[in-house]
Formats: C-alpha cells, sequence, structure tokens
C-alpha cells in the first residue's frame, strides 16, 4: 500500500485548513444547511449529488452501461450503405445501436475536475467541491467502498493512503487524463509526499492506476438529524469528517437583517412566523420529545416572494409533520390540542383530519381550527410584533435624542 510519509524541506506546499477539507453541516429540518453550503460556495465549481436508500458504489463512482450511439451501416462486403433516394441519397445510413460505454458519476466527475485543475496550477489550484445531499439517507459503507480509505488526508489535504483503482476505473481515467493532455513538470511535488518505493505516484496518478485525492478536492455533506437513517454512520466514517452544527435560529438574509417572515392564516389573522416556529419547538416538540433532533429549523416552509407562508402550506408540511413524525407516538389529549368548538368531535381535542372541511365535494382547510391551535401555542400575532417593533423603534430615538441633548 503506497502511504503518506511527510513532505521533504524543498517542496513547494502549504498546508490546508483540514477542519474545511471534508466537512458535514447537520442539524435539525430546515436550519438552512444547503443553503449556507451553497452561499459558501457560490464562486467555485460544484458537483452534487443525493444520497437515498438505493444509492451504491456504480451510482456514486461510475460504471458501464448501456447508452445508443449512431453507427454506419455496411453490407456484407464492408461497404457503406447509402440512401438511394430522397433528401439524403448517396449519405450514409446510420442505424443506433445500443452499446456499454462507462459512465463516470458525480465522485469521479468531481475527482476528475480536480486534478485538472490541479495540473493547470500545481501550486494555487482552483478548487472543486463535491457536495453530498442527505448523506445519512444512504448505505454510506456501501456507496463509497473502498474510497473510504482516501478519506484519511495529510497535512497537505492529499489522501494519506491512496488506493489501485479498479480496471474499469483506470481505463477511463487513463483515457481521460490523455485526452485533456495533463502533465507535471515536477513529479517530486506529489512524489516527496509518499515512500520511494512506491515509484512515481504522480505518473500512477495519471495513468489511472491509482485514486488520490488532491488537495483542492472539497468533499461538503448535509445530514438532517431527524432523519430516521436506515443506514447508520459507522464512528469509523463519522471520524474522518469535520462536523459543522448548524442551529435553529431566526432567519435572516444576506445583510444580516430579520427576514421578517410570517404566516397567513386569513386576512385578519396573521403570525410572525418565527414565533409559529419558537413555540411549536418548545411546546410541542420539546415538551413530548425532549430532543433537538425533531425540531424544526425557521426554513422548514419556504415563503413567497413577499415574506408570506399561507395556510394550506403550513397544514400540509408543517402540521403533516407534527401528526406524522410526532403526535403519533403520544396520547391525543394534549392541552394544546384542546378546541371548545368541536363539542365533543373526538372528544374536544384537535387531530389531522379536522383542519379539513370535505363537505359540498371539495376539500379545504378549516382556518378557524388552525387560529385556534396558534391561539392555544401563543403564538404572538402579526400585529403584535408591529406594535413592538414600533416601540423599540420609537424608545431607539428617544434615547438618541436624550443623549445629543446630554452632549449639548
Amino acid at each position: 500500500m503506497i502511504s503518506s510519509i511527510g513532505l521533504l524541506p524543498k517542496v513547494r506546499q502549504e498546508q490546508v485548513d483540514r477542519n474545511s477539507i471534508q466537512k458535514i453541516y447537520y442539524g435539525a429540518p430546515g436550519t438552512g444547511k444547503s443553503h449556507a453550503i451553497n452561499t459558501l460556495t457560490s464562486t467555485k465549481s460544484v458537483i452534487r449529488t443525493t444520497f437515498h436508500p438505493d444509492s451504491d458504489y456504480s451510482t456514486f463512482v461510475g460504471a458501464y452501461k448501456p447508452t445508443t450511439e449512431e453507427q454506419t451501416r455496411y453490407n456484407d462486403s464492408g461497404v457503406p450503405v447509402t440512401y438511394h433516394d430522397g433528401d439524403h441519397k448517396g449519405e450514409p445510413i446510420k442505424d443506433k445501436v445500443i452499446v456499454y460505454d462507462f459512465v463516470e458519476q458525480a465522485f469521479l466527475k468531481a475527482y476528475e475536475e480536480a486534478w485538472k485543475k490541479f495540473f493547470a496550477n500545481p501550486e494555487a489550484p482552483e478548487d472543486e467541491y463535491l457536495v453530498i445531499e442527505e448523506i445519512n439517507r444512504g448505505n454510506c459503507a456501501q456507496i463509497f467502498g473502498d474510497l473510504f480509505q482516501l478519506l484519511d488526508r495529510n497535512q497537505y489535504g492529499y489522501s494519506e493512503y491512496p488506493i489501485t483503482a479498479d480496471n474499469d476505473i483506470s481505463k477511463h481515467l487513463k483515457y481521460v487524463f490523455a485526452k485533456a493532455q495533463l502533465h507535471l513538470d515536477d513529479h517530486d511535488f506529489i512524489n516527496r509526499m509518499y515512500n520511494r518505493g512506491d515509484g512515481d505516484v504522480a505518473q500512477k496518478v495519471l495513468n489511472g492506476d491509482i485514486l488520490l485525492l488532491p488537495k483542492n478536492l472539497y468533499i461538503w455533506a448535509t445530514m438532517n438529524t431527524s432523519d430516521q437513517s436506515l443506514f447508520p454512520i459507522d464512528s469509523a466514517f463519522k471520524r474522518r469528517w469535520d462536523w459543522k452544527y448548524q442551529p435553529i435560529t431566526k432567519g435572516m438574509d444576506a445583510a444580516g437583517h430579520d427576514l421578517n417572515w410570517r404566516l397567513e392564516i386569513d386576512a385578519d389573522h396573521q403570525y410572525d412566523w418565527w414565533s409559529v416556529i419558537s413555540n411549536i419547538n418548545s411546546k410541542i416538540i420539546g415538551k413530548l420529545t425532549k430532543s433537538e433532533d425533531k425540531k424544526l429549523g425557521y426554513f422548514f416552509c419556504k415563503a413567497s416572494n413577499e415574506g408570506v407562508i399561507d395556510k394550506d402550506i403550513f397544514v400540509e408540511k408543517v402540521l403533516f409533520y407534527l401528526w406524522n413524525e410526532i403526535l403519533k407516538d403520544f396520547e391525543p389529549s394534549q392541552d394544546f390540542l384542546k378546541d371548545e368548538t368541536l363539542k365533543g368531535e373526538n372528544d374536544g381535542y384537535l387531530s389531522y383530519d379536522l383542519f379539513y372541511d370535505t363537505t359540498k365535494g371539495k376539500t379545504k382547510i378549516i382556518g378557524d381550527r388552525v387560529n385556534h391551535l396558534l391561539a392555544n401555542l401563543k403564538v404572538m400575532p402579526w400585529e403584535d410584533k408591529a406594535e413592538k417593533n414600533d416601540h423599540t423603534e420609537q424608545t431607539v430615538e428617544e434615547t438618541d435624542s436624550s443623549q445629543e441633548n446630554i452632549s449639548e
């Protein structure tokens, strides 16, 4: 096995921030994990993929797959068959046939792009990002396979332990790198990091003989802590990543200003969205589950361009989540679900189906029952927040005025 032994003093390498090269952003749903990555990589080259229960090595790395291509038809004598008449008279006839080609997937695409950028400027290559969404929804051991070994990086950002590429990948990489005419004037730029007995490591990369992550290939991922993963991530895999917690916070724009989203049930009933999220988290999810994982982030729902979340989205996304993921495990007679207007129906407690009116052959959401639930949770009405903001601004103005008087 090739192994890294550290660099000799003459090598023109700089240490990289190992806390950023492989990172998993984790937290409750709606905390802005993907948004955080998008913001940080907005000017970078990014290849993105999403893990799911059916993901495997071939869908992450690549494999031979049937594809179609046009091939010229030949007669028994080996002469191309041509059209005898029509607009294409004299032109060779082409048939669509099924062939098997190696089809690269997200990992190899990012790997190839990273090395191309590296060989273009070894000392300061452009960064390449592989972003994996929902990394804990797939079987990471099955998906990464022997690539797991590459995740150990040395202090300069390269794989500590390169691995031998299988025949299919090796043949594909050799073709791709040769076509791109990649070369490195000073192979010792890479070779000095590895044992002398390993030979010309840089050339082995170019030949596709080994796989080795370059210093400019960043692998970032997201993980919802609320997801009950079918395939738990083992500790050996976890320790090869740095972890960035995304807390539940009030939504802010790029300038750091409050987004001021609001939930609108009807024209007379609007609520501060942060108050909605905070009260649901503290008075329902936190109280019942004692867990942070199941709580909701500010961006659990997406507001309109005007910053409004309507009652349909709220009921069909937030309340559905509450009943499907939280309340199903608890007694229905919770204080926050009491509704005296039900008049004995369902013992006077709200259930998910009771938010819908199905009379007259149509289904619509009963806004009054949503308002009743929000009142039970003591969610701040939008007008109260507006008054609070006005009072705060007035207090600031009065403070500024008094300070000016003192200075005079």
